[in-house]
């Protein structure tokens, strides 16, 4: 398989900058995961790097080669989109052996892959049925077995799975997971759907109005995200955040304010922040503690509680977006009972006044 390197890429469309100087590693035989919200350029760089979408400066290289100027069927990659793209006329067997056709390969060989294919995905049996009488599990199935069979260097994915039900949705997860370990394979995958980031990246990367906002695999992710928009993104419930004010530091601890009624003392954050400085305190759902003192705690009402079964999530009353906190799954808290939630210094994020972590 093979490398992809992405040096200072550009892309416009028309006065519009949708991807400004992304550069990225993607590491041969390595499961990247592109994710961010809707209009982040992510699909638009899956597409530059397959060769649907030309870019307007900088390089992409597959393999060591520079691919700007080559079409997509010289770049050695195969791409599965969000629609199945399937010819409803064709069986499956052919829908498979399509692109091999138009390569002039041996029926032997076409068989061959076409057969390979099928047992990796576990459909030997739907050979011979049309696209109309298989679910759409199975098409999806079918149109990642067409990309098996060119044999490419590279596997992209864009939203392959958002058309499905949630239930569906989990077993191509898993199918796909297990795909990557069975081919060894390249590939970039493409989603706005956090938890399917987390489950399928070796490493992730959250793009953001174009930007690479950061990158890394997923727990480096969940757990020291660089920014704020990181932290809102990964994770599901997303990180809690509360406006503060830091009160006092020295050399070792920073002081700030906790919803102007109590305070938390944090390790020491930064020598450039100061006395007085507006920063946000992130914290995530299930590092709050419920009925329980922490390093600091607060009282508030609950408002909604989600019983999920594994856990309950209870909705808080705070000035702006509510506290959500994550409590045991039979937990007996109801809507109006007012909760004490405690707060551990060393689950805080820090970030200061331009949403950057301190370090």
């Amino acid at each position: 398989m093979a490398d992809i390197n992405i040096n200072t890429v550009n892309k416009y469309f028309g006065d519009v900058h949708v991807i400004k100087d992304i550069s990225l590693d993607v590491k041969s035989q390595s499961f990247t995961v592109l994710v961010g919200p809707s209009g982040c350029g992510k699909s638009t760089m899956l597409r530059m790097i397959a060769g649907l979408e030309d870019i307007n400066s900088g390089t992409i290289s597959i393999d060591g080669q520079v691919v700007n100027d080559l079409p997509p069927k010289e770049r050695n990659i195969a791409m599965v989109f969000q629609s199945y793209a399937l010819y409803p006329h064709m069986t499956v067997f052919d829908n498979m052996a399509f692109g091999l056709k138009l390569e002039k390969r041996s029926k032997d060989e076409i068989n061959e892959r076409v057969q390979e294919a099928a047992r990796i995905l576990q459909i030997e049996d739907y050979l011979q049925r049309k696209p109309k009488q298989l679910s759409g599990g199975q098409r999806q199935r079918v149109a990642i077995g067409r990309a098996i069979t060119r044999k490419p260097k590279v596997f992209l994915f864009d939203e392959p799975l958002s058309n499905l039900d949630a239930a569906l949705r989990v077993q191509m997860r898993v199918e796909l997971a297990k795909l990557h370990d069975e081919l060894n394979a390249t590939m970039i995958y493409v989603t706005h759907d956090q938890t399917e980031a987390m489950t399928l990246a070796d490493d992730i990367v959250v793009l953001d109005e174009g930007i690479v906002s950061q990158k890394g695999s997923p727990m480096k992710l969940y757990n020291t995200p660089s920014n704020l928009f990181v932290g809102g993104f990964i994770g599901s419930p997303k990180m809690n955040f509360i406006k503060s004010t830091i009160i006092s530091k020295n050399n070792d601890s920073t002081e700030v304010n906790l919803f102007e009624s109590s305070k938390l003392t944090v390790p020491k954050i930064s020598d450039i922040s100061s006395e007085g400085d507006q920063v946000q305190i992130g914290i995530r759902p299930e590092h709050l503690l419920v009925n329980q003192e922490g390093d600091a705690s607060w009282e508030s009402k609950v408002f909604v509680v989600e019983k999920l079964g594994s856990g309950t999530f209870l909705y808080l009353e705070k000035e702006g977006e509510p506290l959500v906190v994550e409590a045991a799954g039979d937990s007996n808290i109801k809507v109006g009972d007012t909760v004490k939630i405690g707060f551990n210094a060393s689950r805080c994020h820090i970030f200061d006044n331009s949403d950057q972590a301190f370090q």
